[in-house]
């Protein structure tokens, strides 16, 4: 709830107010647009906090709040945002938390993002024949995998990388939380006992998928990658913050919200 405060704060003075929902928890989207639809707003903005776009998050997301509106008499104009993975302002908030950290004091850097079924990314593109592995997806972003999580994964991992000054040679992109064979490749864990195997003592993660630090970041990467690696031979996994309420972060979010507003 720190970032919705913190937001709130910002733009008080643009007569903007933002509200804070959970798709499973509380506060409920049921709650919360309720009290927005007594508030009687000209114009809602539905923003994701998942910068890549997947129908299970982000597009559920926004599914279950056209679902909740669809019951109002009035409907406010509407505006949506499905996806942010490319914008400065979140890539700069994981480029200063990365400061912290001496990126060549470590053998290899990985991009670590929550899975997917390979189901899921398939069923994204416009013609139901084609297929995410029928693209270049770790390597071109174009039209026709925009909206393909992997791809945008990718294109995440590429920009973060030349923003941090790495080449391609020194980091991995990697896929964790898998439930089975069947999810998109390459699994974090997998290239974690690799690189163990391979003689690699110090890993630096960063979790792009998260803008904010949770079991997945903290307990999967911090704790049991770190175990599996500890296992293989490797000696220290390190995980990037996420961007939590890094000011970077919370700043260029509310002009974001700003713009979308506008």
């Amino acid at each position: 709830m720190n970032l919705a405060t913190d937001l709130n704060d910002i733009l008080n003075d643009d007569n903007i107010t933002v509200h804070m929902a959970m798709r499973y928890q509380e506060p409920s989207m049921d709650h919360v647009m309720e009290e927005m639809r007594r508030k009687n707003y000209d114009r809602i903005i539905i923003l994701p906090l998942y910068p890549h776009y997947a129908s299970s998050s982000t597009g559920s997301s926004i599914q279950k709040a056209f679902e909740i509106m669809a019951q109002w008499w009035v409907i406010p104009e509407v505006v949506v945002v499905n996806q942010f993975y490319q914008e400065d302002f979140y890539l700069d908030a994981l480029v200063e938390q990365a400061e912290q950290f001496d990126l060549s004091s470590y053998d290899h850097i990985i991009m670590s993002y929550h899975g997917l079924p390979e189901r899921h990314v398939d069923k994204v593109y416009a013609d139901a024949d084609d297929l995410c592995g029928d693209h270049q997806c770790e390597t071109v972003l174009d039209e026709t995998n925009k909206y393909c999580y992997k791809a945008t994964s990718f294109e995440t991992s590429r920009l973060l990388a030349q923003k941090l000054g790495i080449k391609e040679d020194q980091y991995t992109v990697s896929f964790q939380s898998r439930l089975d064979k069947k999810w998109i490749t390459p699994f974090s864990d997998e290239v974690i006992e690799e690189f163990a195997k391979g003689g690699k003592k110090r890993l630096l993660v960063f979790s792009p998928a998260f803008v904010a630090d949770c079991l997945e970041t903290i307990i999967e990467i911090g704790s049991e990658y770190q175990e599996i690696f500890e296992e293989h031979g490797g000696e220290k996994v390190e995980l990037v913050p996420s961007c939590n309420t890094l000011p970077v972060w919370v700043n260029g979010l509310a002009d974001f919200i700003r713009a979308k507003a506008n």
